[in-house]
C-alpha cells in the first residue's frame, strides 16, 4: 500500500476549493449537483471540475445525471447510475485503482458510502472486511441487514455526521494492518456509536408525529431540533410510500430502493438520487401537491 493520503470530505453541494486539494486527487461518491436547484452543475461542479483541470485523476459516482454522456470518453470518469450499482464503493475495484492511481488526495462524500470508497482505494480495491460492499449497498439503499461493524460505523457517523476526525477515523480503522491500532480505532468509533442511542429515542417522538394522507407521510421538525433525519424518513417509509421532512427551510423526500419512486422525474430535477431528494421549503405547496397529500 502507497503512503497514506490526503484525506478532505464533502457534499455535492458544497465543494473545498480545488487549489487546497494537494497532487494528484481522486473524488470519490460525489454526485454532480442537479439542475433545477442551487446550487447547480454550472455553479459548482463544473467549475470545481474546470479548476481540478489535469491534477483530477479518477471520478467514481454513481447518482444519476444527465451530464454523464460529457464524460463518456474521459477515462477518468468512471459513472453509473443508482439502479446500476446501488453503492459506488464496489466501483472502486482494483483495476480502476491501477489504471487511474496514484492519487495523494480523495475527496470523497461524508457519508458511509464515501468513506468506504476511499478506504477501498486506499486498499487498492479490495474490501475493508468480509461483507463490507453489502454494508455499503444496504446503508446506500437503506436495506439489508448490516454486519456488526457496519452497524457500528453507521450508527457512529449517524450520531455524529460532521465530524471529521471521526471519518478519518473510519477510514483508518478499515484500512489498518495494525491490530493494535485497529482496536484503538474501534474504541474512538465504540464511544460515538453509544451517542446515537439518545438520538434515536428523540427521533422517535417525531416518528409519532406524522400525519399520513394519501400514502404519504408528513411531519414538520422545528429548528434547533436534534434528530436523525434518515431514521425519521425510514421510519415515515414505515407508514407510508413517501416519506417527507420538513426541517431547516427544506423538504427531504424519501421512498424505498425499489419502489420505482423517481423524485428525479417527478420534481424535472436534474440529477441525484430517485428516491431521496431535499427540496427547499419555499416550494412547499408544489411539492405536497404534487405528492397527492
Amino acid at each position: 500500500m502507497s503512503d497514506f493520503p490526503h484525506l478532505f470530505f464533502a457534499t455535492p453541494k458544497k465543494l473545498p476549493d480545488a487549489a487546497g486539494l494537494p497532487g494528484r486527487v481522486a473524488v470519490l461518491d460525489l454526485g454532480f449537483c442537479a439542475q433545477g436547484l442551487t446550487p447547480s452543475f454550472e455553479n459548482m461542479t463544473g467549475p470545481f471540475l474546470a479548476r481540478l483541470g489535469e491534477r483530477l485523476c479518477a471520478y467514481v459516482d454513481h447518482h444519476d445525471h444527465p451530464y454523464h454522456v460529457r464524460y463518456h470518453h474521459d477515462p477518468r470518469f468512471v459513472l453509473a447510475s443508482k439502479d446500476r450499482a446501488p453503492a459506488c464503493a464496489p466501483m472502486v475495484t482494483s483495476e480502476v485503482v491501477r489504471l487511474l492511481g496514484p492519487a495523494d488526495t480523495l475527496l470523497c462524500h461524508l457519508d458511509f458510502d464515501g468513506l468506504y470508497s476511499a478506504a477501498r482505494w486506499i486498499l487498492e480495491g479490495e474490501e475493508p472486511y468480509e461483507g463490507a460492499d453489502a454494508d455499503a449497498v444496504a446503508v446506500d439503499t437503506r436495506s439489508g441487514e448490516l454486519t456488526p461493524i457496519g452497524r457500528l460505523i453507521d450508527r457512529a457517523l449517524r450520531a455524529k455526521f460532521q465530524d471529521t476526525p471521526l471519518k478519518i477515523a473510519v477510514i483508518r480503522y478499515l484500512t489498518t494492518k495494525s491490530a493494535a491500532a485497529a482496536a484503538n480505532f474501534r474504541e474512538t468509533i465504540a464511544e460515538v456509536a453509544h451517542i446515537y442511542d439518545q438520538l434515536e429515542a428523540d427521533t422517535l417522538v417525531w416518528a409519532g408525529r406524522f400525519t399520513v394522507r394519501n400514502d404519504v407521510a408528513f411531519v414538520h421538525v422545528p429548528d434547533g431540533v436534534k434528530f436523525d433525519k434518515t431514521e425519521l424518513l425510514l421510519r415515515g417509509q414505515a407508514v407510508a410510500r413517501i416519506s417527507v421532512v420538513e426541517n431547516s427551510g427544506s423538504l427531504t423526500l424519501a421512498a424505498g430502493f425499489h419502489s420505482d419512486v423517481n423524485f428525479l422525474d417527478l420534481f424535472d430535477l436534474g440529477g441525484g438520487m430517485p428516491t431521496r431528494v431535499t427540496i427547499p421549503s419555499a416550494r412547499k405547496t408544489e411539492v405536497l401537491s404534487r405528492l397527492g397529500y
